[in-house]
């Protein structure tokens, strides 16, 4: 019987990987904006045309990157976030794992161009499908812009897949959407071809709020903020009245990275207990933080998943702070032990 194990060559295999990190254009939009928080950027650019399937531009005013860096970055596992088993295992940044600008030029048309603030020229890269890299200098302001042209177009089977231009917009506008809330610190403008979605100016969470829901909707929010001995949480729970059929504005973050928990978000709901109907998603804006020693972020390759070293007390603790917050506003009923002079031991219900 011939041999029939075979290895991928490196451009298969590296398709393959663009598969698990770049699902859509969302998730490229998600993995540059991440890379420009991390690179401390106070301002960000974000600019899609059709949806993110012919173009995606980030820019940002961050710290930028020497000529090496610039070619380096589109190696597969080059990252500056990390460089030994302790970094991993106490991980403070959004990337980690050294796969993004690798999965995207793998699948697409990239051009970067970057600057530090110390050199007078910048760097321009340009790399398709994962080759023929050109390289050069160019003029611009310290920062980095990655272009990203032409999404899956060597992928025709999941360049099919995508969805129409709406429901994509969609995905893309949630990426943004939750890094404004995550880092209200840092100005956003985004833009859909020649209109603007948002433009968002450096402030604070409660700034921010009004600017992505509008001022009616914060008035229905109430302000969270507790502490326990392994975790903190803060933020904002709808009111009871309030909640929609539709889990369209639920937001949960683990030291300020969006997160998807199925077990957490039903800590939420025991929090409100029977003060909202079945089926119905009240507001939910919850930052949980807590030890990066007792996480772990690096589950998948879209980092949207984690583990909680006791997810027990995780568990109870956020369905404790979402309860007390209710009862600080008097719409979880209380009862009220008294001692009463003649008449012995009166229990009193409050509301």
């Amino acid at each position: 019987m011939p041999d029939v194990i075979k290895i991928l060559s490196t451009d298969l295999a590296s398709k393959i990987a663009a598969g698990e990190v770049v699902q859509r254009p969302a998730s490229a939009v998600k993995e540059l904006i991440e890379n420009s928080i991390d690179a401390g950027a106070q301002h960000i650019t974000v600019v899609i045309k059709e949806a993110g399937k012919s173009l995606i531009q980030v820019i940002d005013d961050g710290m930028g990157m020497s000529p090496s860096d610039a070619r380096l970055a589109f190696e597969r596992h080059a990252t500056s976030k990390i460089a030994t088993y302790d970094d991993l295992e106490n991980i403070r940044t959004l990337g980690f794992r050294g796969e993004a600008l690798a999965s995207i030029a793998a699948v697409a048309l990239v051009e970067l161009k970057t600057r530090l603030s110390e050199r007078e020229i910048g760097t321009v890269v340009r790399i398709e499908g994962g080759k023929g890299r050109e390289d050069g200098k160019i003029g611009m302001e310290p920062g980095t812009s990655i272009s990203v042209k032409n999404l899956f177009h060597n992928i025709p089977a999941r360049k099919h897949f995508l969805k129409s231009n709406a429901t994509e917009f969609k995905h893309i506008y949630e990426s943004v959407q939750r890094a404004a809330l995550s880092h209200p610190e840092i100005g956003i403008h985004f833009l859909s071809g020649e209109e603007t979605i948002l433009n968002l100016h450096p402030s604070s969470l409660g700034e921010r709020l009004i600017d992505l829901f509008g001022e009616k909707q914060i008035k229905s929010l109430l302000p969270l903020d507790e502490e326990g001995e392994l975790f903190r949480a803060t933020g904002y729970l709808g009111k009871p009245e309030f909640a929609r059929k539709v889990p369209a504005e639920q937001f949960l973050f683990l030291n300020r990275r969006f997160i998807v928990n199925r077990n957490l978000n039903h800590a939420v709901y025991s929090g409100y207990e029977h003060l909202i109907e079945k089926g119905s998603y009240p507001f939910v804006l919850l930052f949980l933080e807590t030890d990066p020693r007792s996480v772990d972020v690096n589950v998948h390759p879209t980092k949207l998943e984690v583990k909680f070293e006791d997810e027990r007390s995780a568990y109870r603790f956020v369905m404790m702070a979402v309860r007390q917050t209710l009862e600080k506003n008097n719409l979880i009923p209380t009862v009220t032990i008294e001692e009463g002079k003649d008449e012995g031991t009166v229990s009193k219900l409050r509301f």
